[in-house]
């Protein structure tokens, strides 16, 4: 219900709906006339026939303005798609992109370092069936050959891993038939707060999509909207955080392909914050 109100009582939502209002009623209008000049003796109530055309074209405005769960844009030279969708990340047929912070913290016992609610904590969850041992192998195995940048104290951080990598770093794991994608966007405080900046998701995002392409043989890839809970980068809200994640693989496959198609996804308790007319006006724009 709150995306409905917020599409129509949006600007942008009262201007779609006008545009497919005087579509819908120039089109009509042209029909009746052509019907009068074939047949110039049908009957047409003048004033029965206006609101019906009026009815008519206001139903149709309304079908095509209401949010959709899903938008895309097809973009050629070379030949790539995103998609912008509410969904569950985990059961994408894609590879997929998961943010950890610089220290690569897996716990989730307690909450108290890691939320099972994020992504990190659902990828432990249902890639590595709760087994953090197994998650921890994988991802010490593929951070071999990462410099590590700084190392923290048993005093200076109690809890959780203390060997920190540079922001940006991205390391690629597989349990199962697809690549997760690793990056480590934000700083692990030792108070266990994670935070991150814009440019920190720049960097990173970046970063991946370099990686992506190095790794990924053009394979659909998925993405969640990185930063809007663990990173708490407060000064974006998800659809800027979406437009930052879309421009900067658009901008990258332009130089060179990264995968052929990009699904960003926004997780359904999200979707009230996300207007998907305005994702598809920005999408156009690209």
């Amino acid at each position: 219900m709150n995306r409905v109100r917020t599409t129509f009582l949006s600007r942008r939502g009262w201007r779609t709906l006008s545009a497919h209002f005087s579509f819908a009623f120039a089109t009509l209008a042209g029909v009746v006339q052509l019907v009068l000049a074939v047949h110039p003796i049908a009957q047409l109530q003048g004033v029965r026939t206006i609101i019906g055309l009026i009815a008519m074209s206001c139903s149709w405005a309304i079908m095509r303005s209401l949010p959709r769960d899903s938008i895309s844009r097809e973009f050629k030279h070379p030949d790539f798609s995103v998609t912008v969708k509410v969904g569950d990340l985990f059961t994408e047929e894609a590879d997929r992109i998961v943010g950890f912070t610089d220290t690569f913290d897996t716990s989730t016992d307690g909450g108290e370092v890691i939320s099972p609610r994020s992504v990190q904590g659902q990828m432990l969850e249902r890639v590595f069936y709760g087994d953090t041992s197994s998650l921890d192998a994988a991802l010490g195995e593929s951070l071999r050959n990462s410099p590590i940048l700084s190392s923290e104290t048993e005093a200076s951080k109690p809890m959780g891993k203390r060997d920190r990598y540079s922001i940006g770093t991205v390391t690629v794991i597989t349990n199962g038939p697809f690549k997760h994608y690793c990056v480590a966007y934000s700083r692990m405080s030792n108070d266990l707060i994670a935070q991150s900046s814009v440019d920190n998701l720049w960097q990173s995002l970046g970063n991946t999509w370099s990686t992506v392409a190095s790794r990924g043989h053009l394979d659909p890839v998925a993405i969640p909207i990185l930063g809007s809970d663990l990173a708490r980068i407060g000064s974006l809200g998800r659809e800027s955080l979406i437009k930052m994640i879309v421009l900067s693989f658009v901008a990258r496959s332009r130089v060179a392909l990264v995968s052929r198609r990009l699904s960003v996804v926004i997780h359904p308790s999200d979707t009230d914050q996300v207007n998907m007319q305005e994702m598809q006006a920005f999408l156009n724009s690209l």
